[in-house]
Parts: structure tokens; C-alpha cells; sequence
């Protein structure tokens, strides 16, 4: 908060708090938010004594959290907890300083630009507090909610740093874009780095640059801002010295009472996953079993929230004997688990497991995100080694080929691997909260700072949201799986290539002939659309290439009776040059994707049968789902 200024402070008076005062009386020469009308009593604060003794609370609690920050550190139990560090960021902003200051004429007009913009600003408060019209103000971009309070507008002094902020964040923009010289790599990582930095430093993240903040902190003296600073403390105890943001109210949720609640079976687990088979809703299935691979970075229960939401749910009630691996959430014992484990422990397993309950050979397959990426790595694997019990696969959001893999990618070079390595060494392991950051800060200005804004600075408890639960039981990253993934996939795009080698075999995909079925969302910053387009020309089968509206969760799970979104199908990506040209063949169509693909895998899934049983004749339950590997927590 230091720094930031409010609107009535000064630096000297009765009220000290941290080299400023906080005006309590209105002074005769005050001048007003508009027109030297005296403060605003908004922004007053109406019980000093009050507001001094939330203020030491405040500190109070700030000292609980600091204490749960630097014990672990201390104690040597976290060494690197971010997935980016403050060095590597300097270091790719710095090549773009260097690009303007090592030219002084370059530096010159730099300079010039940004101080013209700011006198332009400078000019038209003065304007206003004439009682003139300003000349070209400065506007916010459309839908930008963090300015949408009417002070934002109506106050000099918010109006005048809400311009200042956009104007320099706009000009940093700029100056990256017009820098020279750059790698693709670098100029992506400064693109990323700079927008996580102009995110993080907006007037609306503190309490003396905010009008609503300003306001609810003098109406409460300062309570909003105890009850805040205990849930940091709590939040940072909870994630044992790294904070756990909380995006939702996680009292009310439970895996297996509130969500996850598809009635079925563990019929079998290892070390590394259980799978689960679901209890049929109809009196006959489709012969050919499903069996879904979900992702191992989250949990699989995206795919069961609460039944109206649940996928696994609906499949089953189309008449589908549905499978579903449940990865462990690995610790130590995991550490050498790599994709070929995973593969052999994970899908081959799971083949097995359908094929001793079901009596079924020949078996349908889901994949999700890099649940499916793996998926699509076995269905090479499996074809070099003999094995053809897949005879079909579904992917969902899945990368194939990295070429165009989104901001992800800025995590991934060769240093930061090797950072990242030599911080999995000591447990073997990732933990569960720094791919949540990751993931977070690919949508930091959605997913992170009005969180922050809400929770610590507004002393406001968050919303359930089922979503945001799930997106916030994390999962662990075993050492040997992960850095293959970013090594071969991310890093090197091996598999789309045909170079990836697993287990003494090169995995070719234009061997995989199987029908494919690959969805697409249109605002997938995970898996872009245009990244999941591409990946479709590595089979050597026709792919059935379908966009659906939305992001990478709200695009899949997207029930037809909610009549939300859109999906566009099209020619086969083989059959046009580019993903532009895909895009313009395409038809739109209202609604959910679900019922579309169950036209296309109800002709690949056989004749009806009587319904089966979880475990069938051969297998004994283990216990009900979702089963107990789900309920590790990270």
C-alpha cells in the first residue's frame, strides 16, 4: 500500500499512521473531490480511536502470516515455491530495457512519449477543477471490471491515477512491441511477465487507489481490512508457507457428498491410480465399453460434479458402461513413475481392468488435457507393442502439437527446467500449489488479484463455486513424469513429430488409424484451439475436428439442458491449409457439444446389452466411488 496515496492524506497531523494522516475534520482549505467543496464523507473516517485499534489487528494478523511464510524457509522445508522467479524475470524484462537505453536518442523519445501523456492527463485535471470539459481523456478498455465504480470517473484524484495506470501500462506495451532483436521465446516471456506485472500493480489492488475499498474501510474503521488480513494468515498457514488462495467457500463442498456423487465401484487400483466403474442407469448398454483418462494435474471429478453438471453422469444415462482412472495423488514413492508407468500402470491397466469386468476386448477412450496427450501418446505405444483393444478415441482439449501452446510455454526452456529439476530432487516430487499458481497466472487478472482485492482487502468470505473448489484441489507433480512432459511435449514437441520414445519404441501417430473425435474450445487458454487444430494432422486417420464455445472447462462441461454456448463443426483439418480456413468452412450450431458426439460414438460403441454390473463376475469392489485416491489432498 505504500506508495499509493489517498485522497484526503498528508504527510503531518494528529492521525499519523505510517508517515501519512488520515483526515477526521474537515480543514478550511480542503479541497473537495470536484470543486473545493470540502472532503467527501465517504472518505472520512468517522471513529479514529476505532480505526487505530483494527489497525494494530491488521499487524497482528500481517505477523501470523509472516511468521507461517519464514518458518518453513528456515526450517529448509521450501526452497523455491514459485513457478517463476523474480531473477528470471528481471533478466527477460531487462532485455527489453536494453533495447531502448542503449540508444540515447531511442531513450529520448521513450521518455518523451510517456512524460507528454502524463502532462495531457496533468492538463485536463486542471480543466476539471476549472469546471472545463477535458480534452481526449484517457479511456479504460471495454468490460475492464476493475473500474467500474462511478468514483473511478467522478474524483480528481481516482480519475487522475486510474489515467496514469493505463497510460503506463499502455506505453510499456508498446515499447515491447516495438522492441528489436527479440526471440520468439523471450519476446512471449516479457509479454507474459509484463502483464502479470501491470496486473499486479493496478490502482484497484490497494486500499488508498480504490474508491470502493477507500469507502468500506473508513465506513467499518478498518474491520474489513482484520477480517481480510486473518484469512491471509489462515490462507498462508493452510498452504504451509505458501498462500493458498482461497477462490471459493470450501466448507461447503465435500468429494462425495456434494459433487462426485455418480453411483459405482473401485474394481481395481495400484500405485498408481484406481479405476472406477460406474452402475448402470438403463436396462441395456452399448456392448463396447468407455473408459476415461483423465488428466493427473487435476483431479478427475471435473467430469462429476453435481449430477446436472456431471459428464460421467449423463454417459451413463445415454446407455455407456463407463470406466474412469482416478490417478494417486503421488508423493515420494511416485518420484520415478514416468510415461511410460503411467501408460502401463495407468491405460494398459484400465484396458485390463474393462476387459476382465466387461468380457470386452475392443473398448471406446476419453481423454482430458494432458490426460489425453497421454492417451494419444499409448494409442502409438500400444500399436508398436501389438496391442489394439482401443478402438476409438475422444479427445478433450488435448495438445497433440505444442507448436502453438500458449502461455504455458513461458514456463518452459532449458534454465527453467533445470531450476525446476533441482527443486524436484529433494522430494521427487512438484507440489500441488505451484502448477495452481501456474495455472492461475495465465488468467491472473480474473483468477488471482480479485480474489486478493476481495478476500484480504475487503474482508469478504468468497462465493461457493463448484468450479473454482475443484480448480483449487490441487495435485502433486511426480519428478519423471513431469519433466518428460514439459521436455518432450512442451519444450522439444516430440510427439507430433514422431521423435518421442517410449519404452525403446518411436511413437508414429500417422500409424493410428482409429476414428478420432477432438474437441476444441474457442477461448481455451490451456489448450488454444488453433494449438488443438494442428495436433489432429499427426494421425493417420481422418479427425472429426469440433470447436465448442467458451474456455477449457466451461467448453466441455456444458449439459445440454443448460442450452449454453455453441459448437462448430466442419471438414476434416486435412482437408483445408490452415485453422483460419477451417474456421470459415465451419458450421455453428446452438447448444451443447454432448449429444453431437454421442451421434458419432453410438455407430462405434456395438449392439445393446444387458447392463453390467460393477466388477462383473470376475472382479470384487473395492469400495464406492469416487474411491479414497481422490481424496488425498496435495
Amino acid at each position: 500500500m505504500a506508495g499509493h496515496l489517498g485522497p484526503d492524506w498528508e504527510p503531518a497531523g494528529p492521525h499519523r499512521m505510517g508517515g501519512c494522516r488520515m483526515t477526521t475534520t474537515k480543514q478550511p482549505n480542503d479541497a473537495g473531490p470536484q470543486n473545493g467543496a470540502g472532503p467527501d464523507p465517504d472518505f472520512v473516517v468517522k471513529d479514529p480511536e476505532a480505526f487505530a485499534r483494527n489497525m494494530a489487528h491488521v499487524l497482528e494478523e500481517v505477523g501470523k502470516a509472516a511468521s507461517a511464510w519464514v518458518g518453513p524457509r528456515e526450517r529448509g522445508e521450501i526452497v523455491e515455491d514459485n513457478p517463476v522467479s523474480l531473477g528470471e524475470i528481471v533478466q527477460t524484462l531487462s532485455k527489453v530495457s536494453e533495447y531502448w537505453l542503449t540508444d540515447p536518442t531511442r531513450a529520448v523519445e521513450a521518455q518523451t512519449a510517456l512524460f507528454s501523456s502524463y502532462m495531457n492527463v496533468w492538463n485536463n485535471s486542471i480543466r476539471r477543477m476549472a469546471g472545463e470539459a477535458p480534452v481526449n481523456p484517457v479511456e479504460t478498455t471495454k468490460g475492464d471490471k476493475r473500474f467500474a465504480d462511478k468514483q473511478w470517473s467522478e474524483h480528481l484524484f481516482f480519475d487522475f491515477v486510474k489515467q496514469v495506470y493505463i497510460l503506463t501500462t499502455r506505453w510499456a506495451d508498446d515499447l515491447l512491441e516495438r522492441t528489436e532483436g527479440l526471440d520468439p521465446h523471450t519476446r512471449h516471456k516479457a509479454e507474459f511477465y509484463l502483464r502479470q506485472v501491470s496486473n499486479a500493480l493496478s490502482p484497484s489492488n490497494f486500499v488508498l487507489t480504490n474508491p470502493e475499498l477507500y469507502r468500506e474501510t473508513v465506513a467499518s474503521n478498518g474491520e474489513n481490512l482484520v477480517r481480510g488480513m486473518k484469512m491471509f494468515a489462515e490462507d498462508m498457514q493452510a498452504g504451509g508457507g505458501t498462500l493458498r488462495l482461497r477462490q471459493s467457500d470450501a466448507s461447503t463442498f465435500k468429494v462425495g457428498r456434494d459433487m462426485a456423487l455418480t453411483p459405482g465401484k473401485v474394481v481395481a487400483q495400484n500405485d498408481v491410480c484406481q479405476i472406477i466403474q460406474y452402475a448402470p442407469q438403463t436396462e441395456t448398454v452399448f456392448k463396447r465399453p468407455l473408459l476415461i483418462v483423465p488428466p493427473w494435474i487435476n483431479k478427475f471429478y471435473i467430469l462429476d460434479l453435481k449430477p446436472e453438471k456431471s459428464f460421467i453422469n449423463w454417459l451413463v444415462g445415454q446407455g455407456h458402461t463407463v470406466f474412469v482412472i482416478s490417478w494417486v495423488n503421488p508423493d515420494d514413492r511416485q518420484a520415478m513413475k514416468d510415461w511410460q508407468a503411467y501408460i502401463e500402470e495407468g491405460i494398459v491397466f484400465g484396458l485390463d481392468t474393462v476387459e476382465a469386468a466387461t468380457g470386452q476386448k475392443e473398448v471406446n477412450t476419453i481423454g482430458y488435457c494432458v490426460g489425453g496427450t497421454l492417451l494419444g501418446a499409448s494409442l502409438a505405444y500400444l500399436k508398436a507393442t501389438g496391442d489394439t483393444r482401443i478402438a476409438s478415441t475422444t479427445f478433450l482439449t488435448t495438445q497433440i502439437d505444442f507448436t502453438h501452446a500458449g502461455d504455458l510455454k513461458v514456463f518452459v526452456d532449458e534454465p527453467q527446467l533445470q531450476t525446476l529439476e533441482r527443486a524436484m530432487e529433494k522430494k521427487g516430487y512438484l507440489e500441488g500449489s505451484q502448477m495452481a499458481t501456474a495455472f492461475n497466472l495465465l488468467r491472473s487478472g480474473d483468477l488471482i488479484w480479485p480474489y486478493f482485492v476481495n478476500n484480504y482487502l475487503r474482508g469478504k468470505e468468497p462465493l461457493p463455486f463448484d468450479l473454482l473448489y475443484w480448480n483449487a484441489d490441487s495435485t502433486r507433480m511426480p519428478k519423471a513424469n513431469h519433466l518428460f512432459y514439459l521436455r518432450n511435449c512442451y519444450l522439444e514437441n516430440r510427439l507430433s513429430r514422431g521423435e518421442m520414445e517410449i519404452g525403446g519404441h518411436r511413437l508414429d501417430l500417422s500409424q493410428v488409424d482409429i476414428p478420432i473425435y477432438n474437441l476444441a474450445t474457442k477461448e481455451d487458454h490451456i489448450a488454444p484451439a488453433r494449438s488443438v487444430f494442428t495436433g489432429c494432422r499427426a494421425f493417420g486417420s481422418n479427425v472429426t475436428y469440433v470447436l465448442s464455445g467458451s474456455g477449457h472447462i466451461a467448453g466441455v462441461v456444458n449439459p445440454p439442458e443448460k442450452n449454453k454456448y455453441q459448437y462448430w463443426t466442419g471438414p476434416a483439418p486435412r482437408e483445408v491449409d490452415t485453422y483460419e480456413d477451417w474456421l470459415l468452412a465451419a458450421k455453428e450450431t446452438p447448444g451443447s457439444w454432448w449429444p453431437h458426439w454421442q451421434e458419432w460414438i453410438a455407430p462405434l460403441s456395438g449392439t445393446k446389452v444387458k447392463a453390467r454390473k460393477p466388477g462383473g463376475r470376475k472382479l470384487k469392489p473395492i469400495e464406492d466411488a469416487p474411491g479414497s485416491y481422490v481424496q488425498i489432498k496435495a
